[in-house]
């Protein structure tokens, strides 16, 4: 059988893979990546990118029913739920063409088929029947996650629904139950509420988004409640019971158990790693609750083998996955001026309405990590250019280490706050005290001013509250 030889190997096309493949080939790797579906992966296929353009389309049905705030009219608006999934489909087919491109602009060798590790530098991609071995030194691993799904709750497509079904519906539902409220979770929940569902969210938790800052997961939780939505926390999901068009829920509560009918239901409990079928146990790989362990350096327990991405641990974010492959083949060509992955470094964002965004320390992870801090805040409602959007609901909080300044966290909910987040991020790299935040220039009038003037609030300084 002949062998095909590279430099390295990337295992998925994801925004893991494919952006460490084109790095390896800018370091002079000669490079080759294995995608068994499509380039891109989930991200740019079924999900950061095509819900964001759902989501999109919701925002404008939502605005359009504000025109009247705006001085503006119109009549008999209405939305057709098929050119709305057309219109996010074309967006990721469009997003799949271009890696496409960016793979052969970057010389990158491309192959299709289920991959698997066949001992020290060789591995097999199988398609159709046919094997083919490659090799190489050095193989990275980046084939990344998909939905968990419960013994007795698996999603069959019609009535019960992971993220790639909630993305392409045949029709809309008139009510839908969705359980967790992590990002998924609530922007699909954000999503069909905004087209008019009637949206039952069940959280297993005492607060929903539990990842981010409780003051901020108390302010969403308000919003979506004012909106319409059902919210039970503390609360699981039993069993689901199959209608002919529906599916009957039995939800235990702390108040006791009840049953709630819905058109569907949407599973969104967390994502399992893709580790099946790699090989891994035979050349000693590690898994750990279906994620390959790794070093800070993403090598795993067999040599010249790595991990990066979803499949190698939280937080399961693309853009984790994209620094953390840089890192490793930077690592791999020797280069000393780079450091481990920061993850209090890493911003998370979950773009419902309103949007929630987050980077570093909560205040209680900081308290709980010995800090004594500074918190400041400021509400949208003080900020011209929300006010002028139409848009005064929402909040930045921020949370400084009292002895040294250091930014240890930064939280958001309310408009645009997916944007502003990387301003906090840029100053948590360039590890920004508080004197230099707010010495900051900050321009007006901007939804950014927030930023600045929720600093000063911690220090005493605010000005516009």
């Amino acid at each position: 059988m002949a062998y095909t030889s590279f430099d390295i190997i990337v295992v998925g096309g994801g925004p893991g893979g494919y952006v460490t493949a084109i790095r390896a080939t800018q370091l002079g790797f000669k490079t080759a990546i294995v995608e068994r579906d499509l380039l891109g992966g989930i991200c740019l296929n079924w999900g950061c990118i095509p819900t964001k353009a759902l989501l999109r389309s919701s925002e404008i049905f939502h605005t359009m029913h504000r025109l009247k705030d705006y001085g503006l009219k119109a009549d008999n608006l209405s939305f057709d739920i098929e050119a709305v999934v057309k219109r996010s489909r074309a967006v990721a087919g469009q997003l799949n063409a271009g890696v496409k491109g960016l793979m052969k602009k970057n010389k990158v060798t491309v192959f299709y088929g289920n991959a698997k590790l066949a001992g020290k530098g060789k591995l097999s991609v199988e398609k159709d029947g046919k094997t083919e071995t490659l090799s190489a030194p050095h193989i990275i691993l980046a084939t990344g996650a998909r939905a968990r799904e419960v013994p007795g709750m698996e999603a069959d497509g019609e009535l019960i629904w992971t993220y790639k079904h909630a993305m392409t519906p045949k029709a809309m539902p008139k009510s839908l139950l969705v359980i967790g409220s992590g990002a998924i979770g609530i922007e699909f929940a954000s999503f069909y509420k905004t087209l008019g569902a009637d949206v039952t969210i069940i959280e297993m938790l005492p607060r929903i988004l539990p990842v981010e800052d409780e003051e901020i997961s108390a302010f969403a939780e308000k919003a979506f409640i004012k909106q319409g939505m059902k919210i039970h926390k503390n609360a699981q999901v039993k069993k689901l019971e199959k209608g002919k068009d529906s599916v009957t829920a039995t939800i235990e509560t702390g108040k006791g158990t009840e049953t709630v009918t819905v058109d569907r239901v949407i599973s969104a409990i967390g994502i399992v790693g893709n580790v099946e079928n790699l090989g891994l146990e035979e050349m000693g790989i590690k898994v750990d609750r279906t994620h390959i362990v790794v070093d800070k350096w993403c090598r795993t327990a067999a040599e010249g083998v790595y991990a990066i991405g979803d499949v190698a641990g939280p937080p399961w974010l693309a853009h984790k996955a994209s620094h953390e492959g840089i890192l490793c083949v930077e690592k791999i060509a020797g280069r000393n001026d780079i450091h481990p992955m920061d993850v209090t470094r890493i911003p998370g964002c979950t773009y419902a309405w309103p949007q929630v965004a987050s980077v570093g320390l909560t205040e209680a992870k900081a308290k709980e990590a010995g800090y004594a801090v500074k918190v400041g805040h400021f509400p949208f409602i003080g900020n011209g250019k929300a006010i002028a959007l139409g848009e005064p609901e929402g909040m930045v909080k921020t949370v400084f280490d009292e002895k040294t300044g250091e930014l240890l966290g930064a939280h958001m909910v309310g408009a645009e706050v997916t944007e502003l987040i990387q301003g906090y991020t840029i100053a948590k790299t360039l590890e920004a005290t508080e004197a230099e935040l707010m010495e900051t220039v900050f321009p007006h009038p901007t939804l950014s001013e927030m930023m600045h003037e929720a600093v000063l609030d911690a220090y005493g300084r605010v000005i516009h509250i």
